[in-house]
This record gives structure tokens, sequence and C-alpha cells, in this order.
């Protein structure tokens, strides 16, 4: 927000510089991102000097031209070729004589010396857009007869330096988003460093009503949404440019003057931060204003000449008969005043912040006034802003304050009531603040001290301050007015032992997972964990009911939490591969939401509601491309499964736990589930089937792999490392080759394999696999290898042969398998 350092000195009395102000507010909590002088008119009409046309002779060489000498109140009057239509002997002008700078938005041009035609020309004599007094470029700017030649523009116009300081306001210093604003706490910050200083608004007891000729109603049918609406009638006033003074002032914080009755609103804006409408009151139709909300889908157009489709949820300020504005964000196209409006009922209100956010998010508005009224404005503040406005327009425009001041106000809203006890606040800060310097301190911000005891004080802050309502936003506004830097440093510090939790122990492997996966050729991504709902559109893994849905979502794309890192890593590989890099090796560490309908709970809101940390692994493309020791080679879904497993190892998961089966669902194609022997699921991974790939646009195949980190520490907790001595007693490897059915998969025979022998079975592995010739239809061969050892002892025939004789028997009994 743009701060002039001038305007705010109208409220507040100092003598501090710029950057001193600067520094100060920082020091508050109003960070002040930079200073910079300005004029209220680029170039600040440096080089342009008022001129006497003294002849004025048509350009022989053109139809529209005019040679012209023109004294400029010093030496010899100077030629000056000029093609306005207007211009004529005896006119007063304005001259841009050689040298000077003249701007058109960011762009820059001198004037030279030059040849029009074949005539020298010695300067220019300007239009107003060309020095950036007004728009009209229709001619010449013609001034007043008794304006002396030589007299500078820059002192005819009165245009005088300032300087603009960029406040940055966090969004719940509603209260600073105006100059009156930060002129409030900088007068805290000068009375508590020991500065002189009142801090003063202009009086509006000049306010009165000259009669009731134009007495328009007000009703408010919502006052949810409309705690306080005001309003005020003026008759007869005239819309024209504004004077100097208020042009200068908008222009130098960046608003454009529109004319003197729109350009008071604005001043009222970032004057108090009150937002004001003005209507044409003869488009007030039945002279009234009525304050409600309109039927889902009523048309409405905006000033933007944008037609919108009004939900039941957003406040309309109506007349009897249509929608005019849309309350807090944006005005109609119709309703506002024009060079032909005579008659204007001005508007200030109180509008409640969520409905107004709602709105301006809901029709993708952002406004000047949207942004105060959302973060809430001063309800208290109201007539006093529409007192000052109708005083500025009786003064600019004329008038005649037709009616009393309509204030539709049912229930005022109170101070915040706040306790605070001098022992809290100085254990909260860290150091003893003297109590006649927190009682100066909250008086200075405009806090009442309802009740004073030795221990503490009742507070009433005002409702303006809607981001101190408890004790500890209380202290947070002394400590800053009283300096952080102002509070010492402890020599000591104190601390106790804390045990590693279980939020610590995941964090750590979480850590040395990604090193290994880092280490193994994968990138970490960091995808939003907000997502579009149409992704989930006709799932049944993931069901589009189970979602968390946004109340109010930025956009169609961002409407749902995610309940898979799955589209999440699939964008990602789509950036890439439009990119021309398609060989990708991703994984990501995120939580997945879930929404359960069925255990929903009024006292308890969030039951409904879970969360899961999630690992997702995403591998597609070459494996090995373009490589002189070896030939191309596509990555695999086998690949894919040796880094779950990898995993598992790195995380002590005890395999003899553990139950692979298929898996049948929407996402993959073809698919491995990893439960626990209690049933709960610790992984998937698979092909992502072909609908999903296309839908993303992606050519090759996708693996992926859902890791639930959450039941994954859950499987390991009791895990406690050990080590023991290698073996000095030899292993002893014995191969089969089985006859299976087709369906059989390797996970059964490994763990048939470990339930038949749990001492000295240490290994099964699997090195072929044969489908084809010689064998039955439905059949395939598998060659597996069992790996046996025992720690103490060295293993003779017998003992190995009795493994491996409970192991066939096992196999054929359960398997059906065949010895080949």
């Amino acid at each position: 927000m743009n701060i002039s350092y001038n305007w705010l000195k109208e409220y507040v009395d100092f003598n501090l510089t710029p950057d001193e102000v600067a520094a100060a507010l920082t020091s508050i909590g109003l960070e002040t991102g930079g200073v910079e002088e300005v004029q209220s008119i680029k170039g600040g009409l440096e080089g342009l000097v008022i001129g006497e046309v003294l002849t004025c002779e048509p350009h022989p060489n053109s139809d529209h031209m005019h040679i012209t000498t023109v004294n400029l109140g010093q030496g010899e009057p100077v030629q000056i070729v000029c093609g306005a239509a207007n211009v004529a002997a005896g006119q007063k002008v304005v001259v841009a004589t050689l040298g000077t700078k003249l701007y058109d938005g960011d762009e820059c041009f001198t004037i030279k010396k030059s040849k029009l035609r074949g005539v020298e020309s010695n300067g220019m004599i300007c239009a107003e857009d060309e020095i950036g007094i007004g728009t009209s470029h229709e001619g010449i700017i013609v001034l007043p007869n008794d304006v002396v030649p030589g007299t500078l523009a820059k002192d005819y116009y009165n245009i005088k330096s300032d300087y603009v300081l960029e406040v940055d306001i966090t969004p719940n210093r509603a209260d600073a988003c105006s100059h009156y604003g930060v002129a409030r706490d900088l007068y805290a910050w000068l009375i508590q460093n020991g500065h002189q200083a009142t801090l003063k608004r202009p009086s509006v007891e000049a306010f009165k009503v000259d009669n009731h000729d134009m007495d328009i109603d007000v009703v408010v049918e919502n006052a949810e949404a409309c705690p306080r609406y005001a309003g005020v009638s003026i008759k007869n006033v005239t819309v024209k440019e504004s004077p100097e003074w208020l042009q200068n002032k908008l222009r130098l914080i960046g608003v454009r003057p529109i004319n003197n009755i729109v350009d008071i609103t604005n001043y009222i804006l970032h004057a108090y931060g009150q937002p004001m409408h003005c209507f044409d009151a003869d488009k007030i139709k039945g002279g009234k204003i009525v304050v409600k909300t309109c039927a889902e889908g009523t048309k409405f157009v905006t000033l933007d000449e944008v037609e919108r489709t009004l939900s039941e949820r957003d406040l309309m300020i109506c007349n009897t008969e249509e929608p005019m504005c849309i309350a807090g964000v944006f005005g109609g196209l119709d309703s506002g005043t024009t060079e032909t409006t005579k008659d204007v009922f001005l508007e200030s209100a109180y509008f409640h912040p969520t409905w107004v956010r709602k709105t301006a998010r809901r029709h993708g508005l952002s406004t000047d006034s949207s942004f105060r009224f959302e973060r809430g404005v001063d309800p208290n503040g109201t007539i006093y802003a529409l007192k000052e406005a109708a005083l500025l327009v009786k003064e600019l425009a004329g008038g005649e304050i037709a009616s009393e001041i309509k204030d539709v106000y049912p229930t005022p809203i109170a101070d915040f009531k706040v306790d605070l006890e001098y022992a809290y606040i100085n254990s909260l800060i860290g150091k003893e603040i003297p109590k006649e310097t927190v009682k100066s301190i909250v008086t200075s911000l405009e806090m009442k001290i309802a009740e004073e005891t030795e221990t503490g004080l009742s507070l009433l802050v005002p409702p303006y301050r809607v981001d101190v309502q408890r004790p500890c936003d209380v202290v947070e506004d002394i400590l800053r007015i009283y300096g952080y830097n102002n509070v010492e440093i402890p020599t000591s510090v104190k601390s106790s032992l804390s045990v590693k939790g279980d939020v610590d122990k995941s964090v750590k492997l979480q850590n040395l997972v990604s090193e290994q996966l880092v280490g193994c050729g994968f990138n970490e991504i960091l995808n939003n964990s907000l997502t579009a709902a149409a992704y989930y559109e006709g799932l049944e893994t993931y069901k589009p009911e189970n979602l968390v849905r946004l109340m109010n979502p930025l956009s169609n794309d961002l409407n749902v939490m995610r309940a898979t890192l799955l589209f999440g890593g699939l964008e990602s590989i789509q950036h890439n591969a439009n990119r021309k890099n398609a060989d990708l090796k991703f994984f990501e560490f995120g939580n997945c939401y879930h929404f359960n309908a069925e255990k929903k709970n009024p006292e308890k809101i969030l039951a409904a509601y879970s969360e899961e940390l999630h690992l997702g692994l995403w591998m597609t493309g070459k494996r090995v491309s373009n490589s002189w020791a070896h030939a191309d080679e596509n990555m695999s879904v086998y690949e894919l499964k040796a880094h779950v497993l990898n995993i598992f190892r790195r995380l002590g998961v005890n395999f003899g736990g553990l139950v692979f089966g298929n898996l049948t669902d929407d996402i993959y194609s073809v698919a491995i589930s990893v439960h626990t022997r209690g049933g709960k699921l610790l992984a998937t991974f698979g092909i992502v089937c072909k609908k999903i790939q296309k839908a993303f646009d992606i050519d090759n195949e996708v693996y992926y792999a859902d890791l639930n980190w959450k039941e994954l520490m859950k499987a390991i907790k009791g895990n406690t490392v050990s080590f023991r001595e290698i073996s000095k007693f030899p292993a002893v490897k014995r191969d089969l080759a089985l006859l299976i059915d087709k369906g059989v998969q390797f996970a059964e025979i490994e763990k048939i394999a470990y339930e038949t022998d749990k001492k000295l079975l240490k290994s099964v592995e699997l090195f072929d696999v044969y489908e084809g010739k010689n064998l039955e239809a439905g059949k395939k061969s598998y060659a597996v290898s069992f790996m046996l050892q025992d720690e103490n002892a060295t293993l003779n025939d017998k003992q190995i042969d009795k493994v491996m004789q409970k192991l066939i028997a096992n196999l054929q009994n359960k398997l059906g398998a065949v010895l080949r």
C-alpha cells in the first residue's frame, strides 16, 4: 500500500525524515519496503514555462500547422511550429523549451531543435495530456490572460515533491489500510519514544442538513451480511474535474483521478480506510435502497461491462426493482455518477468480512473496497466518513444536503473486552515492562482502561482492531510499540531434555529413504496438496464422495484436497515430457486426505476427516539411453518392485510378516498389494492404467508405487536394531525347477518356503521363468534357489534333504507344484 509522507503529516505532527518514518513503521510491524521521492506529475513539469503567443501565421507547406513567435519572458521571442487547431496570437500557453523531458507512460522523449516541413521550431506548445495534467488532446492549453510570461509551469500548477512509502500490510492489520490508520500506529510509536505528538483528523461539526427534499429510505433485509448501513442524499451537484490538490493526492499514491464525486470516495477510502459508493439518485428506482440477496442465477452487469450470474449468497444493494451494486465489491454499470448526474446518494457501510470475501472470490473480483471489507473496516467509523465525504461534495461539487443521515445499525458492535495481567505480559515478553509504560502504550493505541488493579488491567479494545481480542494479542501490540530490540537477549539458555518421539523417528527415516532413492537416480518432487476434483470422477478406488472439498476454492483446478499422490506426480511427468524430458524417476512424501460421511459428529467436527502420510514413486521412460556400453533399455515394473522392497529392507520391515497379493482396481492395469498379516495395507505398486495415462497425454508406460508411511511406521515400531557376526559355517544352495499353474506368483512360493522352515532357510530367489514349448497348457516353470545355513554348525546331507523334502511336499500340496 502506498502512503504519502505529506498526507501522513496531516494527521500526526512529527519532524522525522521519510527514511526515519519508514524505519519506525517497520519496527512496529508495518514493514516499509521502500521510500521514493515523487511528483504528482511525472517529471515535475521541469523545463516547462508559461509563454505568450505574439504572432501566429499559417505554415506555407502545411494545411494545418502554424508558425508562431512566443515570448517566454526572457530574451528574444522564440519561433515554434504548432499543429494545434486552436492556437492563436495573444494566448498564454505552456511551452516545453529545448532539452525538456516529456513522459508518455514509461517512455520519455526530449524536446530538440527541429525542422517541421522546412521551418525551424525551437520548442513545443503543449496540450494537457502531453505534460500529464489531464487527458485532453483536443488542442493546446490556453491559460488566463493574467498569467505572466516566464512563470515556471511547476509554480503555476503548484507542483510539489512528496515521498511515497511502500508499506506492506499483513492480512491481520486491516486497521492500517489507510493513511489515518498508519498515522495511529506512528503516533503510538512517537509517544513511546519521547516525541511530542498529537493525533488529529478534520472536524465534521460543520455537517448540517440543508433541507429534506430528497428523502431516500433504507431497508436492510439481511442484517447478518450488513450489520450497519448509512447514507445521505445530496441535491444539485456539479460533476466535473477535481481541484489540483485532490488530483495530486490521488496521483501520488497511484490512483487515477476520474471526477470530483468519484475522487472524493477514493480520497475517503485511502484517508480513513472506509470504502464508499456514490449512487446517481435518479437511478434509485422507487426512492428506496434495499440491502438484500437476490435469487440464485440472477444476471447482473458490473462496471467492467461483464454480465455476472449472482449467487443467493451475494449481498446486493438494490432499488425497489433491481440490483445496483455488489455490496462491498463492485458497482453496477448503471449505478454510478456521470457528467449528467445532478443528485447523488452517498453510501457508507460495514459489511460482514466473510460475506464480502466469498463473493469477491466467487466472481474473481479484487477491488480496493473488497480488500478492506473482507479484512474488517471500522464499524464505528462509517458516520464520520460519511459526513466528511458529504462536506467535501458540498465544497467541490456544490449542492445541498437534502436528507438526514439514514443509519441502520440494529445491533451496535461493542468493544472487545480483554483482561490483562502484568505478570502475563512479563512472562510472555521475557522482560518486566513498567506498569506506566504498559498503560501509556495501550491508551496511545486507543484502548480504554475500563478497570485497573494492582495485578492488571481490564481493557476495551475498539472494534476496528479485529486482530486484538485475546490477552496475547494485546501483549503483541505492547511489544511492537515498546520495541522488539529493547528486549535484551538473555545471557543464559533454559532448556529441558526430551526423548525422541515417533515423529522424530519418522522424519529421520524419511531422510534416510530420501537419500537412498536419490542415490538410485530418483528426483524428489513436491506438489500442491490441493488438486482438481475432476481427476477422481468415475473412480471407485478414490470415490468422489470421499474427497475433502474446499468451501471457497481458488479455482476448479484446486477445489479438493488430494486423496492420492498419483495425479500430482503425473502432472510433473506430463510437464517434463512436454519439454522433451521423458526418462523420469520421481518420489514424493506428502499427506493424503479422506472424508468419511459416516463418521460425521456435530460435537467433533474433524471426526469425519483424516490425513495420512504417503510415499509415492514414479518411473517412466528408459532405464538406459544412448549408452556406448549398453543397449537402450526401458524401465520395468520389476525395477520399481526392487526399489519398494529395498525401502522395506532399509526400514527393517519383517518380510516374513508380509502378504503379497494381486490387486485389481481402476488405478493400475496390473498391480501388487502388500499387507501385514493383520490386514493393514502397506503398499501398492504396478502399471498405471492406460485411461489415466491418456488423460494426462503421457505416451510411455508409468510405473507407480504408493507406500502408506503411517502404516509402515506402525509395522516397524517394535523393531530394535541388532547385529550378529557373519557365520563361519558355510551356506548350502539347492535349486528346484517347479512346474506350476500360470496364476501362481513367486510370492506364494516364497511365503510357503518361509513357513516351512524358519531356522535354516535364509533366502529364496527366483532365477528363471519359462513359458512355451514342451509345457502343458496353462503351466509355467519357475527355477527357484533356496539358501540354507546353520549359524552354529556345518549342515550335513541328512539335514539338508529333510528340509528340501518338506519344502517339496508343501509346494506340491498347497500349489500343486510338480518337479521337472
